[in-house]
């Protein structure tokens, strides 16, 4: 089901945490969608979608949109973020989702770690991360910023800082260092052309705060990485719409069977069967 009529059905405020990323308009060979509109289209678009997911998000929930670009067009998620702030949504946060990083260690020794997309090009450099945008209804959405923390590198600051409580843990940072799983081998077909890691969605679901009756919402559910993330943190429920029946099966199968996160072949398109709700839309047990 589209997720313009699928969010359409749904009342208003009923939705606590939304976590997705919708096709960046880069020309990506989906199945069932085309990502090359012009760019009054793709914001047109957007903020139609935006407009629902603010509808039935309540006053003290977090929109966490992830959005990418390429060198040649690299103005596309500030676009889109200036369009939804100017009438939908206020930015609390920017979350740098960072895919692949080199660092220099005290030694001298250079470090690299993650994946990226190789890049041949004598004009752009290797593009190594993604946005998080964290958009609020009024910017006062309270976070759980330890949720994802991490032990300080100097105990010393432990006691430095009265808002640790003592405890050895500090706000991770707007920094997230998540590599994703990559393709092997050529004659691997993926899955799905353009996915988050499950990791991804777990972070924002933590540093929103996670509870047994959160409700959560992706309206680009994809192969069903943000599912997985639901049930692997306890969400109480979890809705996800998808416009192609083949990525809603993975994703169900996924969840169903237990598996480490959604990974599956996607057959070819071709005889297209009748779409339901109920093929399309799905909660979790």
């Amino acid at each position: 089901m589209d997720c313009v009529e699928g969010m359409r059905q749904m009342p208003d405020q009923s939705i606590d945490l939304v976590v997705t990323s919708p096709p960046y308009n880069l020309g990506i060979k989906y199945r069932n969608y085309r990502d090359s509109r012009t760019s009054d289209e793709y914001l047109s678009w957007c903020a139609q979608w935006a407009g629902e997911v603010r509808r039935i998000l309540k006053d003290d929930g977090s929109f966490f949109l992830n959005l990418g670009s390429c060198p040649s067009n690299p103005l596309i998620p500030h676009e889109l973020i200036v369009r939804m702030k100017a009438s939908l949504f206020v930015l609390q946060n920017t979350f740098h989702w960072i895919k692949s990083i080199s660092v220099q260690t005290k030694t001298g020794e250079t470090i690299s770690a993650g994946h990226f997309k190789p890049l041949q090009s004598d004009r752009f450099v290797t593009d190594c991360h993604e946005y998080v945008f964290h958009l609020t209804k009024t910017g006062n959405t309270p976070l759980d910023r330890r949720a994802i923390g991490v032990p300080y590198s100097d105990k010393s600051n432990i006691k430095r800082w009265a808002h640790t409580g003592g405890n050895d843990l500090r706000c991770r940072g707007n920094n997230w260092f998540i590599p994703y799983k990559t393709i092997v081998s050529r004659s691997k077909q993926r899955p799905h052309p353009a996915t988050f890691p499950t990791d991804l969605a777990v972070f924002c679901i933590k540093i929103h705060g996670c509870r047994p009756d959160l409700v959560m919402l992706d309206p680009f559910l994809g192969i069903g990485h943000s599912a997985h993330a639901a049930k692997q943190c306890g969400v109480g429920r979890f809705t996800g719409f998808d416009i192609d029946r083949e990525y809603v099966d993975v994703a169900r199968k996924a969840i169903q069977s237990g598996l480490p996160e959604p990974v599956a072949k996607i057959p070819q398109k071709g005889r297209k069967r009748k779409s339901t709700a109920e093929n399309m839309l799905f909660d979790l047990p």
